[in-house]
């Protein structure tokens, strides 16, 4: 049977009145420094990460534990202890008091899960997908070093085998958490959002190498043109280019005759240079030049140019997080 105590979904407040902002719950057996775990549901199958994190008014969310008696910690976002309490009563269905409501797990936010934010600093129970680093509170990670980093980090290290973990992977997740290594998050710094090309299906083949620049169907590939695979700007090739026309100048003097095999001809009669379409003297054909007297010197000239231009969609920019 599953149960509370009088914290859960209650405001917490630090000595001078103000909302425990990030404020950390722990859970322990009683008696003892053990951990125990909270759950988001009556059945005790969805563990909360231990601590539990307040959100920015100070709120504890709703939480379930075993029958019996537990051990509390609570403390502001430094570590610096508000309550501590032992041999609290569970009250729950077993100890005659009702059930307290239950939580669909299906309705909740999961570990993993991402969200966009418009804001840009740290954000509690999340981190920045910024491709810097979590761990515990003894790993020197980067982006967030605490306790409440295990599930995401587990998480991770089992969805993602190209995610970078300190010193190399060990033996399994749970094994180089204990180790205080640190693993890489997702790296979303400039990049849009696409789904897998497969997902669990066959691949559309809407990204492909050969434009995407790398399979797009495996999780976190990153592909694009530009620095850090981020698609900017695009340099055209020739053979990107759409069919057009050039058009040539040709210096010389009187009695001057352009000809083609298509039988046009052309006589410049003084001297001065004069343009012609090489549209109308069929492309395909040879050109040839003769003349009564005098050089001849035939120049294509140039068209377009070879400058980038601008193919990023219209965007705006906000922060990508990871559920703790």
């Amino acid at each position: 049977m599953s149960g509370s105590i009088s914290l859960s979904l209650s405001q917490q407040f630090n000595s001078l009145g103000e909302p425990l902002n990030g404020g950390l719950l722990y859970f322990f057996a009683a008696g003892t420094s053990t951990p125990q775990s909270a759950y988001q549901d009556t059945s005790l199958t969805i563990p909360y990460p231990n601590p539990i994190t307040l959100d920015a008014a100070g709120r504890v969310p709703s939480f379930y534990l075993d029958d019996g008696q537990i051990k509390i910690r609570l403390t502001d976002a430094f570590g610096v202890t508000q309550i501590a309490a032992d041999n609290l009563l569970v009250i729950g269905a077993s100890s005659g008091t009702g059930t307290p409501p239950s939580v669909d797990a299906t309705t909740v936010l999961q570990v993993g899960d991402l969200k966009v934010r418009y804001g840009t600093g740290a954000h509690s129970g999340w981190v920045r997908a910024n491709g810097r680093t979590i761990g515990s509170a003894s790993s020197g990670a980067s982006e967030r070093s605490n306790s409440d980093c295990q599930t995401l980090f587990e998480f991770l290290w089992t969805e993602d085998a190209n995610l970078t973990v300190s010193t190399g992977r060990g033996a399994s997740a749970a094994a180089d958490w204990a180790a205080n290594k640190t693993i890489a998050l997702p790296d979303w710094r400039g990049r849009a959002l696409a789904g897998l090309d497969d997902m669990g299906a066959s691949a559309a083949g809407r990204l492909t190498a050969t434009y995407f620049g790398t399979a797009a169907t495996a999780l976190g590939a990153a592909g694009g043109t530009e620095s850090n695979n981020v698609i900017l700007t695009h340099t055209h090739v020739a053979d990107a280019v759409a069919d057009h026309q050039h058009f040539t100048a040709i210096a010389g003097s009187a009695n001057t005759t352009l000809t083609a095999s298509n039988a046009i001809a052309r006589t410049l009669n003084d001297g001065s240079p004069v343009s012609y379409n090489l549209g109308a003297l069929n492309q395909g054909a040879d050109i040839g030049l003769t003349s009564s007297g005098g050089g001849h010197t035939p120049t294509i000239q140039n068209a377009g140019s070879a400058s980038a231009h601008n193919i990023v969609n219209p965007t705006m920019l906000a922060t990508i997080y990871i559920k703790l």
